[in-house]
């Protein structure tokens, strides 16, 4: 090829990055335009961008909706877990210090201390995936990729013995088909039934309650005041 076709060409592919980065510029410009109109009804601000919305749209849905495509192992979560996990939550997630339990705690749930964990507790796995994306590791959020986050949860898994092959990988194709062994001990808000017979009709909304009065003394003199106002205190 000449030396003058080779220019030609670099000329014209120029010539087409251009016209292409023009074109999604002015793209981006109508898009914030019509944004802008659409949003002068209310003279302030502007909708947001789908780009804008995309970036804060991270949320995880209990039915899988919100999972991004990826994929981790029980044995690479092992991995991520024991470097960027494990100062907090302990080495199996029996939690250090005063760090939150991660595993165990099943059958404690009716004592008097029970321990909530994601194993005992939780009852939908797509909170663990939805708060680990958005706040750990702890003091470096959002630091994990969604394939480290997918092995964290499969260690996770693991530990809390909901599966038990150290091979077992997690994706986003099998996700929703884990069944957390709390999940049916929750269920939807039922107070418009349950509770309705103790609504009122007309509700007090003013002075609904008489002044409390004292049914007792305490033995300590001077402890329970006689009048309304208390004794002074230096």
């Amino acid at each position: 090829m000449s030396r003058s076709v080779k220019i030609a060409a670099l000329a014209l592919a120029c010539s087409a990055m251009l016209a292409g980065a023009n074109s999604q510029l002015e793209a981006q410009q109508i898009a914030t335009q019509a944004a802008v109109k659409s949003s002068s009804k209310l003279g302030l601000g502007r909708p947001a961008l789908p780009d804008e919305i995309k970036a804060w749209d991270t949320d995880v849905r209990p039915d899988g909706k919100g999972l991004p495509p990826g994929k981790g192992t029980v044995k690479q979560g092992d991995v991520i877990f024991q470097a960027q996990c494990a100062s907090c939550h302990g080495e199996f997630g029996e939690g250090a210090g005063r760090w939150p339990v991660l595993a165990g705690g099943a059958g404690t749930l009716k004592a008097d201390r029970p321990d909530k964990t994601i194993g005992s507790f939780w009852p939908d796995l797509s909170t663990a995936f939805d708060y680990i994306k958005r706040a750990m590791p702890y003091g470096n959020a959002r630091s994990l990729n969604d394939d480290e986050i997918y092995a964290v949860i499969a260690y996770l898994l693991s530990m809390n013995d909901i599966v038990k092959d150290e091979n077992f990988e997690l994706s986003d194709k099998n996700f929703t088909s884990i069944k957390m062994p709390n999940a049916s001990a929750f269920f939807d808000d039922d107070r418009e039934t349950s509770e309705k017979q103790f609504w009122k009709k007309d509700p007090c909304m003013k002075d609904c309650r008489s002044a409390p009065k004292v049914i007792g003394r305490a033995i300590s003199v001077d402890v329970t005041p006689d009048n309304k106002s208390g004794p002074k205190v230096d």
